[in-house]
Order: structure tokens, then sequence, then C-alpha cells
């Protein structure tokens, strides 16, 4: 991995243009995402001396996630407590805890890792549209991106994948893989593990693991 690879990688991130519904959480003219371009500095340098060989695309961030704490499927809990399985995350790694008063954690982020502590895999986590997409006037909501914001940022989990060496990739929702397809990736889907899609997700990552398709 060249050693600049990474912060070249958030700087692309952090120039790219939001549009009017949704936001860009590293975008350098707001002074608070400084902290999360660190974060996921953090993440990426943490990531790189595991050496995973797998990434799993999801979908978008959320307004409670990534997009308060610049991390892929994190809340601020997880961000705070650690996930000590993985030796990641917590505020003693240098990790910067962003207030988000009021605002509920999370839940898939949580999902997510006790799936994967279970597993005992550690893949990279990213998504097919890394900014968050939101409802036109209403920045605390969700909603699918569309195919054209995908299609403009498929070079973020393309980069990745190079600067990781990354051997295997899965989509994480039916969102997710469209996108992929669409770049010309066809590669497994697992159940995406919101809305009571936690047992579907670890089911479909065992699968995999079983048959060696990932590791």
């Amino acid at each position: 991995m060249a050693p600049d690879a990474i912060a070249g990688f958030i700087e692309r991130l952090a120039a790219g243009a939001s549009g009017p519904s949704s936001a860009n959480p590293f975008d350098h003219s707001l002074p608070e995402n400084s902290m999360r371009r660190r974060n996921l500095d953090r993440y990426l340098r943490q990531l790189a001396e595991r050496q995973p060989s797998t990434i799993l695309v999801g979908e978008a961030p959320g307004y409670r996630g990534m997009t308060i704490t610049g991390v892929p499927f994190t809340n601020t809990v997880l961000l705070r407590r650690g996930v000590a399985h993985f030796g990641l995350f917590g505020t003693e790694l240098g990790y910067e805890i962003p207030d988000a008063a009021g605002i509920a954690a999370e839940p898939t982020a949580t999902v997510m890792w006790q799936v994967l502590e279970g597993l005992d895999f550690l893949p990279l986590l990213w998504s097919a549209f890394p900014l968050h997409p939101h409802r036109p006037g209403a920045p605390l909501s969700n909603r699918t991106p569309t195919r054209a914001e995908t299609a403009e940022w498929a070079w973020s989990w393309q980069a990745l994948a190079g600067v990781f060496g990354i051997r295997s990739i899965v989509a994480v929702g039916n969102v997710a893989q469209a996108s992929l397809a669409r770049s010309g990736w066809e590669v497994p889907r697992v159940r995406h593990p919101s809305h009571g899609g936690r047992e579907g997700f670890r089911a479909g990552l065992q699968a995999l693991l079983d048959e060696g398709v990932i590791r």
C-alpha cells in the first residue's frame, strides 16, 4: 500500500460535491467535518494493519451513523466503547466523539458489529453511495440513493478495493448489489442487517465463509 494512498482517498472523498438532497460528511467547507475525516483516517489505517481480503459494500450512510461519526457502519456508542474483539475504535485509540445530542444511535451499526464479532470475521466496510442521502429539506432523514448517485460514487469502493488489495466483494442488500452490477461487477449479496435482517445477514456471511468465497 502506498504511504499516502489513504490520505489521498480521503482528500478525494472530501472534495466531492453533494447534491440538494445529500450531504458529504467529509466536505472541507464545514469545520466539524475535520473530526469525521480524522476518524475515517484512523479506521482505514487500523484496517490496513489487519489486511482484510473482503470488502462489504452497503447502501449509504444514515443520519444516525456514519454521517455523524465518519466511520462506516458505526454510531457514537460504538465509537466511544470500541469493539474489543477486534481492538477497533474507542477514545483511547484516538477516535473523537462528535456531538449527536438528541439523535438516537444507529441500530444497524450495533447489529453489524455483533454479527462480525460472532463470526470472527473482519472485512473492510464501505457504501455504494458514501454521502448521506436525505429527503428534500429534511436532513435528519434517510432515503435510498439514486442510480445516478451510486454511479457517480462507484469510484470510492473501487478505489478502496485497489488500495487494500481486496480479493472479494460482497454486496450488503439489493441497492448495493444493483449498483455494483451496473458497474460491471457481479458479486454475492447478503441480506442487509437492518429492519429485522440480522439473522439473514449472519447466515449469508456464514455461508460465504463456509464456501470459502470470503475469509
